[in-house]
């Protein structure tokens, strides 16, 4: 039976990848500064751990361990992003610093590092897909990006000096149940399915910028798969993975509405937007054989609900 740690495994993606792990029959080891929201977790043993502190990275990779996947991170979505640089950059460093010291002085044979396409430059509607080489020269939009850019160099510098074998994936916009969809941290789509869930049909939702931003948003599920496809290649390069359905902030709105069965009107309002535009290669998880099985009207249908239940169950406390 293979080991396995995961750390950030009381946050969304971290909590659905123990589920994962456990299906595929390994022992897994929690660890997060939190439990899981929303359920119980699904690990053999979980670890309440500050992992920006030395001692406790450690601890996390004590004992015999076949794989870390290091999710943990202090981070949101867009809102949260613009607010919080110094706590993203500062948090996150100290988690990676830590993390990779302590998995490689472990001799953990590979080690998972989540990074994310907010490392990429600006990008305008309609240019040719960027390539993970195409990162460079490096232009991140925030200050997110450059902890992703900085943390990866690191985790692979220490895969060469240790012989760790390091896999890192470079996440687009990730969502499903069990997501964080209220408080600030939230990510567009869970975002969204809660103010459309809390609005009257006919009524009006709020929403930042003009609705023209282009994105992509990758289902849990898929998302998983990649992850697990990933850490088992001979893949040693950072990796995309991502949905290759693009939509604009305006679609996204109205397949939430779509799935609600509401009508909804727009009201756009200033606020952090992000990039104009994203569009990058995924011929490094395809190769893989990695395909999403979910398009945005698919996981939304499934997202939606879950997000709708729990508005419902905060308005009757």
């Amino acid at each position: 039976m293979k080991r396995a740690l995961v750390c950030g495994a009381g946050g969304f993606i971290g909590s659905h990848l123990v589920k994962k792990l456990k299906k595929e029959g390994y022992w897994v080891r929690g660890v997060d500064i939190k439990n899981p929201e929303f359920s119980a977790t699904a690990a053999d043993e979980f670890m309440l751990l500050d992992l920006r502190e030395r001692p406790n990275a450690e601890k996390a990779v004590s004992g015999p361990l076949d794989e870390v996947y290091q999710l943990a991170a202090d981070m949101g979505g867009m809102g949260f992003i613009h607010s919080a640089e110094t706590e993203i950059m500062r948090n996150s460093v100290l988690i990676n610093i830590n993390m990779t010291h302590a998995a490689a002085e472990a001799k953990i044979p590979r080690y998972f590092f989540s990074s994310s396409v907010c490392i990429y430059r600006d990008m305008k509607p309609g240019e040719p897909e960027m390539t993970e080489e195409e990162a460079y020269p490096a232009l991140p939009d925030n200050e997110y990006g450059w902890e992703k850019l900085y943390s990866e160099r690191m985790a692979l510098a220490y895969g060469r000096r240790y012989g760790m074998q390091v896999r890192i994936a470079r996440f687009q916009n990730c969502y499903g149940p069990e997501g964080t969809w209220r408080g600030g941290r939230e990510k567009a789509p869970a975002a969204i399915s809660r103010k459309v869930a809390e609005a009257k049909d006919g009524g009006t939702i709020e929403a930042w910028g003009d609705g023209s931003a282009i994105r992509s948003y990758t289902y849990i599920d898929d998302m998983l798969e990649g992850i697990y496809l990933l850490m088992h290649s001979d893949l040693n390069v950072p990796t995309n993975i991502g949905c290759p359905e693009y939509v604009s902030v305006k679609e996204l709105i109205d397949t939430v509405a779509k799935v609600a069965g509401k009508n909804v009107l727009i009201k756009w309002i200033k606020g952090p937007v992000g990039v104009q535009s994203r569009n990058f290669s995924n011929a490094k998880i395809y190769s893989l054989g990695w395909k999403p099985k979910y398009f945005l009207k698919d996981g939304i249908a499934l997202t939606y609900p879950w997000v709708a239940e729990q508005a419902n169950k905060a308005r009757k406390e």
